[in-house]
């Protein structure tokens, strides 16, 4: 048995299916004696005959019944591993299309750097957006992940946290607030808010939050940028409600600092996200995988060094 070939199991099992070398060599793109020469072959290295003919009809001997069980688990592992290897070769070449509302920029390039080397042959499109945007190109399947604080409920999705989203209120260093301990969220009801347009993931959060407590919010200003947030701010204009994400420089160079309001930071996660019925290319679920797995220690790992950098600089 240890001269019988893939080829020869293939030929064998296409005349078992068929019962008919004509058909058989036609799947196989054979000629008819060519499939003939093969199943001679392959009776000799058995030493059983496997095909016995009846009249016209060709039927499988006792060993053909035998040896068909084997060349079926032979044909089924091989395309088991083409499928794999295919996997295999997608992961190393191919799309891996992403997308990300505005406030996961600050730490979505620091998951691709940690990711993109081991798929050096991998070209990634990502996108950044408002919420709105976002959710607009995962519902035209124009992404295949999506990264968001608040999985939309108007799509059909599934949606997995990743790692942890604090959101705090942030201050000018000079604010009157600044240093304080415990400052009650009720006592935040009498200051100017810089926020997020309607629509946004932070803008929501901060609302639920507020509304739930009773407490009114004073908008000076609506803004459709965390930069402009964090501008203003600084600029003593008001102050804000934002992820801790987009802050992590700003508060370690003491250009702002986060305000110690009595049940903040809010936590609430960070998701990748795709539509339920999207079907995931090799790639797309390898980066949700190494989300899963190593997502937040990145995410915490960045934040710390940054904060590093600054203090050797002397910021």
């Amino acid at each position: 048995m240890r001269n019988i070939t893939l080829r020869q199991m293939r030929v064998f099992a296409a005349v078992a299916r068929y019962r008919s070398f004509t058909k058989a060599a036609r799947e196989l793109h054979l000629t008819q004696p060519a499939i003939s020469q093969q199943i001679k072959l392959l009776e000799i290295e058995v030493g059983l005959p496997l095909l016995e003919h009846v009249g016209r009809q060709i039927h499988l001997t006792a060993a053909g019944d035998e040896l068909l069980r084997y060349a079926s688990q032979v044909t089924e592992l091989l395309r088991e591993a083409g499928e794999s290897l295919s996997a295999m070769r997608g992961l190393k070449r191919g799309v891996l299309k992403l997308g990300a509302v505005s406030t996961a920029k600050y730490f979505a390039p620091s998951l691709l750097s940690a990711f993109a080397p081991a798929y050096p042959e991998v070209t990634i499109r990502f996108s950044v957006g408002n919420r709105e945007e976002i959710i607009q190109q995962l519902a035209a399947n124009e992404t295949d992940l999506v990264i968001m604080g608040r999985p939309p409920r108007e799509l059909i999705t599934i949606a997995e946290p990743f790692a942890k989203h604090p959101l705090v209120v942030i201050a000018s260093p000079t604010h009157p607030l600044a240093g304080k301990r415990r400052v009650p969220l009720e006592r935040l009801g009498s200051e100017n808010f810089i926020i997020r347009e309607e629509g946004s993931g932070t803008r929501a959060s901060m609302e639920h939050v507020f509304n739930k407590r009773g407490v009114p919010i004073r908008a000076l200003m609506e803004v459709s940028s965390n930069e402009t947030i964090k501008q203003a701010v600084m600029a003593g204009m008001g102050i804000g409600f934002i992820s801790i994400h987009t802050v992590g420089l700003e508060l370690a160079a003491g250009k702002l600092v986060m305000l110690n309001v009595t049940g903040l930071p809010l936590i609430r996660d960070w998701f990748v996200i795709h539509m339920r019925d999207k079907r995931l290319s090799p790639i797309a679920v390898a980066f949700r995988s190494f989300l899963l797995e190593k997502g937040a220690a990145i995410i915490h790992k960045t934040a710390e060094e940054s904060r590093s950098i600054l203090r050797a600089a002397g910021g």
